[in-house]
């Protein structure tokens, strides 16, 4: 039995190699150590990994990003090849961004934010709905007092930490206010991970002005440069090898407005008089969170409905 297993072991290895198990039958009775020697020729030459392109130039927001220190490109290249070859995530991230970022654009533009900084919604949820252990949620990823004083509304009924438009405002408030204290807006995203507070404090315990001559923690140090990485590839996406036609991105629906001032007693009858079923209201209103909307002080929402074809 053991040398069964430890056969299917070796086959197994060479699968994910790409090698034909069988080609390889007779080496099932020789020793794992030796393995990697054995099948070394045909892994060289069927999965070759490649150093990346450096930019020679490289802004964030208009700032430039001083990549002629050793530190700084160093930095820089680990979070390339990092979001290069994790191949899978990187191309979902370039689907979902066809169909969020017009939403998040317009949004930044409205509100005189650089487009720069929807790369770091994509940082931070991956441009999904997702929780964090912290407790941080939505697209942009704000904790629960953050949300709040920015204007959302958080409750055990209603989250709008979850509402891709209202959310986005929200930010675009967090980041102004930071960008006025700083000056910087490598500093205000820096302190969206840090907080205002925590890289105020190390600006002056280190006397700098930058986030370049900063040393922070691990997260915050990396941070900039994950948005300024997936920025790089996702706007020069065939230079860094991820291929792909219009067709296999994902859209955002076309979806109508019903404005509602009063409680929802139950959303899944809603949605049937809407036309539609409970799953799809919920996958286009993720900030309703319970079968009803209780709205005991009236207040305006605006309810998302596809449109059918």
């Amino acid at each position: 039995m053991c040398f069964f297993h430890n056969s299917l072991k070796r086959i197994f290895f060479l699968f994910l190699l790409g090698v034909s198990p069988f080609s390889f039958a007779f080496q099932l009775m020789i020793n794992e150590e030796e393995m990697p020697t054995l099948v070394n020729d045909s892994l060289i030459q069927s999965h070759k990994i490649y150093a990346l392109p450096i930019p020679n130039t490289l802004n964030f927001c208009g700032e430039q990003v001083p990549l002629q220190e050793d530190d700084v490109k160093e930095r820089l290249d680990r979070e390339l090849l990092v979001n290069t070859y994790w191949q899978s995530n990187m191309m979902l991230l370039i689907k979902r961004a066809h169909k969020h970022f017009p939403v998040i654009e317009k949004i930044l533009a409205e509100e005189g934010i650089p487009d720069d900084f929807k790369y770091l919604a994509v940082i931070e949820s991956s441009l999904l709905n997702v929780i964090s252990s912290k407790g941080a949620k939505g697209f942009w990823q704000m904790m629960h007092g953050t949300a709040k004083e920015y204007g959302l509304e958080v409750n055990s009924n209603v989250d709008e930490r979850y509402h891709l438009e209202k959310s986005t405002r929200a930010a675009c408030g967090y980041l102004r206010k930071a960008k006025e204290r700083f000056g910087s807006w490598t500093l205000a995203a820096a302190s969206y991970n840090r907080g205002m507070y925590g890289i105020d404090r190390e600006l002056n315990r280190q006397q700098v002005d930058n986030y370049y001559d900063l040393l922070l923690n691990s997260e915050t140090r990396r941070y900039i440069f994950r948005i300024l990485a997936v920025k790089q590839i996702m706007s020069n996406p065939r230079l860094y090898g991820f291929i792909y036609n219009k067709k296999d991105l994902y859209t955002m629906p076309e979806v109508r407005k019903v404005g509602v001032d009063s409680a929802i007693t139950n959303i899944a009858s809603f949605s049937k008089k809407m036309d539609i079923n409970y799953k799809i209201l919920k996958l286009h209103n993720p900030w309703l969170l319970e079968n009803h909307l209780n709205n005991k002080s009236r207040k305006y929402y605006e309810i998302a409905i596809p449109v059918k074809p």
